[in-house]
C-alpha cells in the first residue's frame, strides 16, 4: 500500500523484561518467588532485579557482554533473568552437573565477563577457573550467590552488590527485538554442547506459548522442579511472570520435596522431563499427600512411557505433554487433547497423550520430511522422517559456529534430528532420533517403543535400549535397565517379557542391570551406553535365528 509503514510509530521491540515492569504494577505485593521461609513480593523481586543490573553495569556490563551464573532452582538465578537483559548483556545459565573441565570450555567459549556461582557449587566453579588461568584465558569476574539475606561484606557476594547497588537503574531496553537475550549450551545428549542463541523476541513470544499451552491464568503456583538453566527453564522464568504468579523454589528436588511443597503452597502448575513424573509416581506411600486441587504438569525432553502417564493421572495429575528441544526455545508441540478421548479406556488414552501433537501457536509451521527430498511424509502413521521447524521461537543460530548454523536450517527449516511419523490426525509420534534408531538385518528398531514395554514391567524403574553390535545382523537392541527396589529379575525374564509384547526382531538380545546415566534435564546419556553396548563386542552364537 502506497504511503505505508512497516510498523506504527508506537512499536516497541518485544522483550520479556515488559512482563517484570507489568508484574511489580498489577502484582505488586503478591508473592513472585518462595525459598524456604523466605518470601519476594512481585516490587521486591523487580527491585532486586534492578539492583544486580545496576551492580553489573558498574562491573563493566554492556551491550553484547555474556554474564554467566552456575546455580540451582534459587531465587539469584530468577533474578538474573531479569537483571542481566535489563543492561543489554547475554544470560548464560550453566548445567550444574557439569564438571570444572566442562565449565572452562564453556567460560572459554562463551566469553562470560561475570561468573556467579551459588556457594554450594563453589569448588567445580573456582575448578573451571584454576584451568582457565592455567591456559592463560582471560578470567571472568567470580561473584558467589550467598542465602538471600545472608549477611556476607566481601564485594563479590551477592547480596553485598545487591546492598550497594542503585535500585532505580534505567532499564537498556533492547533496540531490536532479535539482538540475544540468552545462550543455551545443549544438555549434552551429544558428546559437543552448542551454544543455542535466544533472542528478545523469541523469548516473548515463547513465553506466551508456554503459558497457552500450559492452560495457567493469572495468579498460578508454579513449582520449580524444570532446571531454570534448561532453556531458561522453558522460558516460564518470564512466564510465570507474565501471569503474575508465584515462583516456588527448590534447591534438591526429591518426591517427598514435590508432594511437601504441593500441599504447602496448593501449587497449580510443574513441569519436569519424564524422569520427574518417574519420581513422583515410584514415591514412596510415606513421601506422599493428597493433592489440594488439580496440578497440572507439562512434560518433554523425552517420550513419556504410557503406563507412567497412566499412573499419574490415576495419582490426580493432570498431565500435557509437549515436545522441544533447545534449539525451539524449550516447548514447540503440545499434544492438544480432545474431550472425546476422555470416553476411550486408560491404555488407549495413555497411547494418544504420549504422542507429541502439533506445534503450539508461536511455531509457524511443523512438519516430518524426508531429509534428502524435502518432501512431507504420507500422514499413514509408519512413513519415517525428521521432525523440522520453522517460526520466530527457533533459535537465531549457534554461537560462533556458522557451519553448524547453516546445517541445521537447510533447506529453510530447522532440522531436528528426531525420527517421526505423522499420524492420520495430523499429530506427530516420535520414534528416536536419528543417530539413536537400531538396524538389525535391515529392520528399523524404534529404542523407544522398546523401552515402552520395559517399562510396563512390574520391576522395572528406569530402561533404556541401544544397539550392539551384531557381526550377523548388524547391530541389535541392547537394554539397559534399573529394576525397583527390593525386585529381583533375571535378564531371561525380561526378554521372555518383551518377546510376548513385541516383534522378535525388536526384542532385546542383551539386557544389563544398572543405574541409568542421565543430563540434569532427564535425558538419557546414550552415547555413554552406546560405548559400552559397544564394548561387548559382537555377542557368539552358532546359529543364526531371528530369536
Amino acid at each position: 500500500m502506497e504511503g505505508s509503514v512497516r510498523c506504527s510509530a508506537n512499536y516497541v521491540p518485544l522483550t520479556p523484561l515488559s512482563f517484570l515492569e507489568r508484574a511489580a504494577a498489577v502484582y505488586g505485593d503478591r508473592a513472585s518467588v518462595i525459598y524456604g521461609d523466605v518470601r519476594f513480593t512481585w516490587r521486591e523481586t523487580r527491585e532486586r532485579s534492578l539492583r544486580i543490573a545496576s551492580a553489573l553495569s558498574r562491573m563493566g556490563i554492556s551491550q553484547g557482554d555474556v554474564v554467566a551464573v552456575l546455580a540451582p532452582n534459587i531465587p539469584a538465578i530468577y533474578e538474573l533473568h531479569f537483571g542481566v537483559p535489563m543492561t543489554g548483556g547475554i544470560l548464560c545459565t550453566l548445567n550444574i552437573r557439569h564438571d570444572s573441565a566442562m565449565l572452562s570450555v564453556l567460560l572459554r567459549h562463551s566469553n562470560a565477563k561475570v561468573f556467579f556461582v551459588d556457594h554450594q557449587l563453589l569448588s567445580v566453579g573456582q575448578g573451571a577457573l584454576r584451568i582457565l588461568a592455567e591456559d592463560q584465558a582471560t578470567l571472568p569476574l567470580l561473584v558467589i550467590i550467598s542465602e538471600p539475606g545472608e549477611a556476607l561484606p566481601a564485594d563479590n557476594h551477592y547480596e553485598a552488590l545487591l546492598r550497594a547497588a542503585d535500585p532505580h537503574f534505567s532499564i537498556k531496553w533492547p533496540l531490536d527485538e532479535c539482538d540475544p537475550i540468552s545462550l543455551n549450551y545443549t544438555s549434552g545428549t551429544t558428546s559437543k554442547p552448542k551454544g543455542v542463541i535466544f533472542t528478545h523476541r523469541g523469548a516473548y513470544l515463547n513465553s506466551i506459548a508456554a503459558v497457552l499451552l500450559h492452560d495457567m491464568t493469572t495468579m498460578p503456583v508454579y513449582l520449580w522442579t524444570v532446571p531454570m538453566f534448561h532453556c531458561n527453564g522453558w522460558c516460564l522464568t518470564w512466564g510465570v511472570a507474565a501471569q503474575g504468579g508465584t515462583n516456588i523454589c527448590l534447591r534438591n528436588i526429591s518426591p517427598g520435596a514435590i508432594f511437601d511443597m504441593i500441599s504447602l503452597h496448593k501449587v497449580t502448575h510443574m513441569d519436569g522431563a519424564p524422569t520427574v513424573l518417574n519420581i513422583i509416581v515410584n514415591a514412596p506411600v510415606s513421601d506422599r499427600k493428597p493433592l489440594p486441587g488439580r496440578v497440572t504438569v507439562v512434560t518433554g525432553a523425552a517420550p513419556p512411557p504410557p503406563k507412567v502417564l497412566f499412573q499419574m493421572e490415576d495419582l490426580g495429575f493432570h498431565v500435557i505433554h509437549s515436545y522441544g528441544l533447545t534449539e525451539t526455545y524449550g516447548p514447540a508441540t503440545v499434544c492438544t487433547w480432545h474431550p472425546e478421548w476422555d470416553l476411550l479406556p486408560p491404555e488407549d488414552r495413555a497411547k494418544l497423550k504420549s504422542r507429541q501433537g502439533n506445534q503450539h501457536l508461536c511455531i509457524e509451521e511443523l512438519d516430518v520430511k524426508d531429509p534428502v527430498t524435502m518432501k512431507s511424509v504420507p500422514a499413514d502413521g509408519k512413513s519415517l522422517g525428521e521432525v523440522m521447524l520453522k517460526g520466530n521461537t527457533v533459535m537465531a543460530g549457534y554461537y560462533k559456529d556458522v557451519e553448524e548454523t547453516s546445517k541445521s536450517f537447510a533447506g529453510g527449516w530447522f532440522h531436528s534430528g528426531d525420527l517421526a511419523v505423522r499420524e492420520a490426525d495430523g499429530y506427530i509420534k516420535l520414534k528416536d532420533r536419528s543417530k539413536d534408531i537400531i538396524i538389525s538385518g535391515g529392520e528399523n528398531i524404534s529404542t523407544i517403543e522398546v523401552e515402552s514395554v520395559l517399562f510396563s514391567h512390574q520391576a522395572v524403574l528406569d530402561a533404556a535400549v541401544v544397539s550392539r553390535p551384531d557381526d550377523y545382523w548388524g547391530e541389535t537392541p541392547c537394554a539397559f535397565v534399573k529394576l525397583k527396589e527390593g525386585s529381583n529379575v533375571s535378564s531371561e525374564e525380561i526378554i521372555t517379557f518383551c518377546r510376548a509384547k513385541l516383534p522378535h526382531y525388536m526384542v532385546p538380545r542383551t539386557v544389563i542391570f544398572e543405574e541409568i546415566p542421565k543430563t540434569s534435564t532427564g535425558k538419557v546419556q546414550k552415547f555413554v551406553l552406546r560405548e559400552k553396548a559397544k564394548a561387548l563386542g559382537s555377542p557368539f552364537r552358532s546359529g543364526h535365528s531371528k530369536l
